[in-house]
């Protein structure tokens, strides 16, 4: 996973840099793009009655690909640019969340782990 990660950075900073792009990205612009990006995604969904998205997803599924790919993209550039090894910061937030949300009080549950 970590080879992928590392294969697809480098695309993507290749990417970046054959265009010149890298004077734009300071975090504070990748953040909001990533936000950005992410509402688009959530468009998708917005307003659609429950019993509809699946349908929707099913017919929407290349655009839907196409935004989610956004995000990614976005998570590894700012990753990439600052210094963070995602594979490791995504295993260190999984072990917390086991901890805030063991399966015996949070299964099938809402609630937030304050509140379990």
């Amino acid at each position: 996973m970590e080879k992928l990660i590392k294969r697809l950075t480098k695309r993507i900073t290749d990417f970046r840099d054959a265009r010149d792009w890298k004077k734009f990205h300071n975090p504070k612009d990748l953040a909001l793009s990533l936000s950005l990006e992410a509402a688009e995604l959530a468009e998708h969904f917005q307003w659609r009655k429950e019993k509809d998205l699946d349908k929707y997803a099913k017919s929407h599924k290349n655009h839907i690909g196409q935004e989610l790919a956004d995000v990614f993209y976005l998570v590894l550039l700012m990753s990439h640019d600052l210094n963070i090894d995602i594979v490791k910061a995504f295993e260190e937030k999984m072990k917390i969340n086991e901890k805030k949300y063991p399966v015996e009080k949070a299964k099938g549950s809402i609630k937030k782990y304050t509140e379990l």
